[in-house]
This record gives C-alpha cells, sequence and structure tokens, in this order.
C-alpha cells in the first residue's frame, strides 16, 4: 500500500501537506505524531474513509475499490458496539456483513474471547472490549490492518496482551498501519515508523536506524537534588522537574567528571536512547491542543 503527495484540507487548515508513505506487504508501519500533526487525517485517507484533497492512494498497484474494501479491516480508535447483546451474537452480526469470512471459532481463540462469549458488550472491561473490537476487525481476514490507538486507556498488562495478539497477527503475513501515543508500543510492534508533525512526516525508517541516526550517546539519569549546581560541570544537562539527565557518548569521562565533583552516584541510572527522546526532540516538549 502507498500513498503518494497525499494532502488534506479542511477550508482554511491545511491539515496533511504532501506526504509519501508506504508499507511493504506483511510489515507494520507506525504513525507517531503529537496532537494537531495530521495522523488521524492521514489514517482516515488510507482506510478509504475520506477522500485525499491532493494526490492518490494505491492497493496492490491500484486506485482503493472493491478489492480493498473487501480485503482491508479497522478498529477505530471510537466504535459504539449494538447493545442488549452478547460477544458471541456481536460477531454473528459483523460477519453477516461480508461475504467471506474467517472461522468465528478461530476468531475466539486467537481473541481470547472464551470466558465472556456469552456476555452483554456494554459489561465488558477495556482489555475485554479492545479483544472483540480486533476480532470484529479480523471477521473478513483481512490483508491490510488498521489498528487507530488500540490501546489507549488500557493498563499494562492488558496493552502488553494486545501486543501478543498484533504480533501473532503480523506473523501470519498480514501488513498493519498502527497510530499510537505509546513509543514504547510503536518500538515493539513497528518495522518502521513514521513521525508527522503539521501535517508533514518529519522523520520515517525502522526504529533502530532512526535513533542511530540522530543520537551518538547514552543518558544519564540522577535525582535533581544530586547536581544543585549543574552548570559548573560542564556537561550538556537537562533538568526535567525531579532529575537531572547528562546525555553522553563518553560514559568513562561524564562519570569520571562527577566522581571529581563529588556527586553522590547512588542513584545513577544509564539507559539508552528511545523513540520517545526522538520524538521529543523533534516534535518538542510542549503541550499540544
Amino acid at each position: 500500500m502507498a500513498a503518494f503527495g497525499l494532502e488534506k484540507r479542511y477550508g482554511k487548515v491545511h491539515a496533511v501537506r504532501g506526504i509519501d508513505l508506504s508499507v511493504t506487504s506483511g510489515r507494520c508501519l507506525g504513525l507517531l505524531g503529537p496532537n494537531g500533526a495530521g495522523k488521524t487525517s492521514t489514517l482516515e485517507m488510507l482506510e478509504g474513509l475520506s477522500p485525499p484533497s491532493a494526490g492518490e492512494i494505491r492497493y496492490r498497484g491500484e486506485a482503493l475499490g472493491p478489492r480493498f474494501r473487501d480485503e482491508a479491516g479497522i478498529m477505530f480508535q471510537h466504535t459504539a458496539l449494538p447493545e442488549h447483546i452478547t460477544v458471541r451474537e456481536t460477531l454473528r452480526l459483523f460477519s453477516r456483513l461480508y461475504p467471506r469470512t474467517r472461522s468465528q471459532d478461530e476468531l475466539i481463540a486467537r481473541c481470547s474471547l472464551e470466558e465472556f462469549l456469552d456476555r452483554d458488550s456494554r459489561r465488558l472491561s477495556g482489555g475485554q472490549r479492545q479483544r472483540l473490537l480486533l476480532a470484529i476487525a479480523l471477521i473478513n481476514d483481512p490483508s491490510v490492518l488498521f489498528l487507530d490507538e488500540p490501546t489507549t486507556g488500557l493498563d499494562p498488562q492488558a496493552r502488553r496482551n494486545f501486543w501478543h495478539l498484533i504480533e501473532d497477527i503480523k506473523a501470519e503475513g498480514k501488513t498493519i498501519l498502527l497510530s499510537t501515543h505509546y513509543m514504547e508500543e510503536a518500538y515493539t510492534l513497528c518495522d518502521e515508523v513514521a513521525i508527522m508533525d503539521h501535517g508533514q512526516v518529519i522523520a520515517l525508517g525502522t526504529p533502530d536506524a532512526l535513533l542511530a541516526r540522530h543520537f551518538s550517546g547514552v543518558v544519564l539519569q540522577l535525582p535533581a537534588e544530586a547536581l544543585p549546581a549543574p552548570e559548573s560541570l560542564s556537561l550538556e544537562i537537562r533538568r526535567h522537574h525531579d532529575r537531572i539527565e547528562i546525555e553522553t557518548s563518553d560514559v568513562n569521562a561524564t562519570l569520571a567528571k562527577l566522581l571529581a565533583a563529588n556527586i553522590p552516584l547512588n542513584e545513577l541510572r544509564i539507559r539508552g536512547r528511545t523513540l520517545e527522546d526522538l520524538f521529543l526532540e523533534l516534535t518538542g516538549e510542549a503541550l499540544r491542543g
């Protein structure tokens, strides 16, 4: 699937500004960006739900059409489920919308729905509801799957269980486009990520390649009170509320400076660079509306 020169305007608002994207069959592409970056508008165009103002989208070399609709599955960020029916009945209802469907028993097992099949969908927990929505997105056995912030609001355990489901689906060779605000999720699931800001793609590549391109060192973390006067150390230091972060490509030399200044290192942490570091480096730390 590929997009060329994709643009989206809403009146005077230029939400997407001529982006090019492609995702190879069987791989996962992640769309990352702060609020208002244009990723939702981009995803809606790729899903065929909103026509682009300019540019084109191709699926298997063709414009989006009946074949794409038959072979695409979408898990929306917000979905209203039918009320007063059970999970089993919900699956039956959605299966009638497609000419070709996956075995419901297989979907039930894949998404671990067995324990609440006969429960009213209104009584599902957040994780159970997301697993049902994923099963609905897989009902037509799609070749390309769209996941729009699928783990928002889930607790860490439910989120990681959901990641395992997505990894199993990837192993089947399905193409996945994932929108997420969780950088660890993107790093774990995505073969490539596209970071968007102000309607444009500002970074594109594999997570590890992007990190290697933008960073060369590691980060040393200390409690803020450990460095009462950090400016005296001639180090690249950032203050984050209750902690100090020191960026360095020479850990030994930096530690020697800290020891020479009698800085306590009992609570020192050393970590590699992450996608979250890159995201903030490229898009800034200011809160978006």
